[in-house]
Order: structure tokens, then sequence, then C-alpha cells
């Protein structure tokens, strides 16, 4: 009888089924969080480009929150970058780094990063991105008479980067330099004809006064000792002629641990049978920008099986888009005057302008 009870009882007592994880909320692209997040790939994009100049947030375009578990989030987002006036080389904090102006002919970055939130921190497993100068149309629309970009192959950019190191290594007192790569060359025709240059520059083994006697003999410092900088030069060719270059060196900068000597960005060291015409990889030869052209798993950070989802991602852009779009329309209740709805979760704001 007492067993009858006991277990009359125990079929009684509440049954305790495990329950699921919640899903992590929805964030908007403005959401402290998300621009969190958006820092850490900024930095992460930059801290992995090894050609031209470093890049800023503009905006973030999407974000998505995939759960992996307790306290683990992959985090997707789609950023717009503009390009800075900071070469890739310098060591000045991306945040002090002015963003060029849209009469400058700016340059945008197109990103999608797939981040990991682990107990908190947030890490970069892949990136993929993409950049592209303006275009010469809205550039003349709103400044008929501003330079425009010049093909980092173009003859005249050439000759003022040749003629403008020439120039400084002829008057320096200090290590003589040897040309890494272009960064950017403008050409202006009217009202006056002048060529606007931006190279990387490395110091060699040799004094401006040694070079002199066997310039040959000057080669790069070893990368335990490397020291690379950057020089703008402009030459007036027309009603006048003129010649002006600035060089500054960086001084030595010790790897890091995810960012070893041997590949420090913007550094390209020759090899045998490599060509190093202009400075330039075959890939960029007769465009305006170095393409930001950076597709990068992070072999540090942990994977997780979601790759698929980013790849989906990645193509399902335009169908999302549409599906907003087609929820917008069917959007028709009728609102209380006075009514402000809020504003949408993403795209996020504009930091800087829109190209």
């Amino acid at each position: 009888m007492k067993a009858l009870i006991a277990l009359i009882l125990l079929v009684q007592l509440p049954i305790h089924k495990a329950v699921p994880a919640a899903p992590p909320a929805p964030l908007g692209c403005d959401d402290p969080e998300s621009e969190a997040a958006a820092e850490v790939a900024v930095n992460y994009i930059n801290g992995h480009s090894h050609h031209g100049f470093k890049f800023a947030l503009n905006r973030i375009e999407d974000v998505r929150v995939v759960s992996q578990g307790p306290n683990n989030y992959i985090i997707f987002l789609e950023l717009d970058l503009l390009e800075t006036k900071c070469p890739i080389l310098s060591p000045t904090p991306l945040a002090n780094c002015t963003v060029r102006s849209f009469a400058e002919h700016a340059v945008e970055g197109d990103c999608d990063v797939k981040l990991q939130k682990l107990d908190g921190t947030v890490s970069v497993l892949a990136s993929k991105c993409h950049s592209h100068a303006d275009s010469s149309e809205d550039i003349r629309r709103i400044c008929p008479e501003c330079p425009l970009l010049a093909s980092l192959n173009n003859t005249e950019v050439l000759e003022t980067v040749a003629a403008a190191l020439n120039d400084f290594n002829s008057k320096t007192t200090g290590p003589y330099l040897r040309f890494l790569e272009i960064g950017r060359g403008q050409i202006q025709y009217h009202p006056a004809h002048i060529v606007a240059v931006e190279f990387a520059v490395g110091a060699t083994n040799c004094s401006a006064e040694e070079a002199k006697v066997n310039v040959g003999a000057c080669q790069l410092l070893p990368e335990d000792q490397s020291n690379f900088g950057f020089c703008t030069g402009t030459m007036v060719k027309h009603p006048s002629q003129d010649l002006n270059v600035d060089c500054q060196l960086y001084g030595h900068q010790v790897s890091t641990p995810d960012i070893p000597l041997l590949s420090r960005p913007g550094v390209t060291y020759v090899h045998p049978g490599q060509d190093t015409s202009a400075g330039l990889a075959p890939s960029d030869v007769g465009f305006t920008n170095h393409n930001l052209r950076l597709s990068h798993h992070n072999p540090l950070a942990s994977e997780s099986s979601s790759s698929e989802i980013f790849r989906s991602m990645l193509s399902a852009k335009p169908v999302q888009k549409r599906a907003v779009a087609e929820a917008a329309q069917h959007d028709k209740v009728p609102r209380p005057v006075g009514f402000v709805p809020p504003p949408p979760a993403c795209p996020g704001k504009i930091r800087h302008f829109d190209i």
C-alpha cells in the first residue's frame, strides 16, 4: 500500500523539461553592441591590409546575430568604410586619422565580417572586403575643377613619384630612401596642370651621401630593423613649373602576436622574380586605388559551424532587402495623429557622408 501511495505521489510531481536557450535579442545597427563589434572588425581589417590607407567606419548597413550556445553568439556585420589620409604603415591611431573628403575623390570600402562573441569577448572569424573610388562624374558635378584620381601606373604619376623621391634624397641628411609603392595619384588640369602623389618608402642601410657613390649597394634595412615611411609630392607643370616633396619616417615598429614582423601591413619585401615596376601588384595595375581585396579567415579564432550561414547571408542580401520593402508595403495600419514611427533598426547612421 505504501508503495502504491509513493507511486501516485511521484506521478503527480511536475516534470521539468530542459528549456531551450532563448534566441539572442535582435540588434539595431546603431546599438552600442553593434558599434563595439564594428570597431573590432575595422581594427582587424586595417591590421590585415597590406596596401594603401587605413579605412574608417562610415555606416553599419546590417547586423545579424545567431546563437551558438550559452554566452556564445555569431555576429554578422555588413559595413561601409571610407578611406582615411593615414597610410596603412602609419602608427597613428585610427581615431586620429582624417577621412578624405568627398572632393578629394573619396574611396569607399564594403565589408562583410563574421565575428564571435564568446563569454563577452568579441573576435573576428572571417572578413571579406573590396573598395572602389567614387565616380569621376560625381566629383565633377560637385567640384568641376577638383583633381581626379589617376591610375596607379599613370605615366605622369610615375614621373612625379620619381622626381619627388630623387629631389628628397638629393637634399636629405638622413638615410637614403627607397621607393616601396604608390598609394595615390591625382591630376588636375584647370586652372593649372598639377600632379599630386602619395607613396610609401623605406630607409636603407646607406646615408644619402653614401648613395651618391654607390646607390646599388643601398638595400632596405633588415626586417628586424625596418624603418618605413610615407611621402607626398606635388608637381606643377603649367603655367609654371615647381616641385614640392615631404617625407616622414615612422621608425621601427615592433611586431604583435597576430601580425608578425614578416607580414607587417603595407610592407612587401621583394623576392627574386617578382615584378616590382611602380611597386604595384599585378592586380592593381591600371586601377586608381589599392582595392581593399581582403578575404581572411582568422586562424587564431575559434571557428564555428556557421560558415555556411555566412556564405548564404552574403548571397541572400538582395532577397532580404526585397522582403523588407514588401513588408513595408503591407504595413498600412492607421496610426494616431502625431505618431512618429521609430527609426529602422538598419541601416545605421552615416558618420561622414554617403557615396
